[in-house]
């Protein structure tokens, strides 16, 4: 995580807004705040007070690189794949909580079994919550976790399901997290 960072954008650029999760555009010029920048997003506040999250493949508009995800086991076995699973979803932040998607206690199951039409390489099933059940960034979040999952070495396809039962607490976090927040 960064200090806050003013800085201007040096071209137009796609964002979602936060908390609601609808695409917009800032324009080139527009001063924005650096709010947070980790995992592979950052999020950033407008001169209006607004905080958007630009992906990481947009950081160029911010003068950053590009964040690459990068895997821990290179092999493709279930056990490998859902260990890098598990990894990758530990880059995955909402962009409002400090604190990433899994050590929240969003994800409540990440399975990897080998894929029924394609040979050596696996289908993984995650099953997530959200902090709110209309948080308007849980399509945002549910596609950063198919995203950066299907680009790991060894997975055919993803499902990344949101469950809404049993509603998240925050006796869901980790210890690390709540340490994080503030709130142990």
């Amino acid at each position: 995580m960064v200090e806050r960072e003013d800085v201007v954008l040096t071209r137009d650029v796609n964002v979602v807004t936060v908390p609601d999760g609808n695409a917009s555009t800032l324009s080139k010029g527009q001063i924005v705040t650096i709010h947070q920048s980790l995992g592979n997003n950052y999020t950033v506040v407008t001169g209006h007070g607004h905080m958007v999250r630009i992906a990481s493949i947009d950081a160029d508009a911010l003068d950053k690189e590009h964040h690459q995800l990068h895997t821990l086991v290179s092999e493709t076995s279930a056990e490998a794949v859902e260990k890098n699973c598990w990894e990758v979803m530990k880059t995955v932040y909402d962009p409002e909580i400090p604190v990433n998607i899994v050590d929240l206690g969003l994800v409540y199951y990440c399975n990897v079994r080998p894929s029924t039409t394609r040979a050596n390489l696996n289908d993984v099933h995650v099953i997530m919550t959200l902090t709110a059940p209309g948080c308007g960034m849980g399509p945002v979040i549910q596609g950063d976790v198919e995203k950066c999952i299907r680009a790991l070495p060894g997975v055919a396809g993803v499902n990344v399901e949101v469950a809404l039962e049993p509603p998240w607490s925050r006796e869901m976090m980790s210890e690390v997290a709540q340490l994080q927040l503030g709130l142990y």
